[in-house]
């Protein structure tokens, strides 16, 4: 399954991955206008028109003896694609792991488990709220769709390029966080190596509080 995918996002079949793409991109077009009821309805209808016209074009050509009285659609209906009971438990387990781990991360910070990455939360969502301002879910999802058919093609075409930006922000960001720790490091180390008082100053300090 998930070669497949990775076939699709890599468009290492053309054909297939372009037909998959802009269903994808016109059906998610159509629910700016339509209900997800009146799309599936109608894309239904179209299947149905489609493959009985075909169904009864051979029925009328097995009948004026010009076909084989063959099904036209046997090969499809001839594919098994029932889960075994190994299959649907494996299945049934990813599931639930999926779901286990969402469920452990998301208790994690919402009950502060780690206060940074609490915090990281609480600006990611402060930034989401800003974004279903400007946009909706399908706008995202149309989007999302989008990137993932074209960045995987482009990080493929400019490999190199791309892992040469990578390598340079993460040598900056090494730099930065070198930097910030040397700052920290002094900052730290300065009240240890402040000096100590003089004995004369301690006698002093001695005769003013006699």
């Amino acid at each position: 399954m998930a070669s497949k995918v990775l076939d699709l996002l890599y468009w290492r079949d053309v054909m297939t991955t372009a037909l998959v793409f802009t269903g994808l991109v016109v059906g998610l077009a159509c629910l700016f206008q339509f209900s997800a009821i009146t799309i599936l309805s109608n894309l239904g209808l179209g299947i149905m028109a489609f493959t009985l016209l075909i169904r009864f074009l051979y029925k009328g050509l097995d009948l004026v003896r010009l076909g084989d009285g063959s099904h036209p659609f046997q090969s499809y209906l001839d594919e098994d694609r029932t889960l075994t009971d190994e299959d649907t438990i494996r299945v049934a387990e990813q599931i639930v792991l999926v779901i286990a781990t969402a469920v452990t991360g998301l208790k994690k910070l919402f009950f502060i488990n780690n206060i940074l990455d609490s915090l990281k939360f609480v600006a990611f969502l402060y930034l989401l709220t800003y974004v279903g301002i400007q946009s909706n879910g399908l706008t995202l999802i149309m989007t999302g769709v989008i990137c993932a058919f074209s960045l995987p093609l482009l990080y493929k075409l400019q490999q190199q390029r791309i892992e040469k930006i990578v390598n340079a922000v993460n040598n900056l960001v090494a730099r930065i966080t070198e930097m910030v720790d040397l700052v920290v490091t002094l900052v730290k180390s300065q009240p240890a190596s402040a000096p100590a008082p003089s004995s004369s100053t301690a006698l002093r300090q001695k005769q003013k509080t006699k």
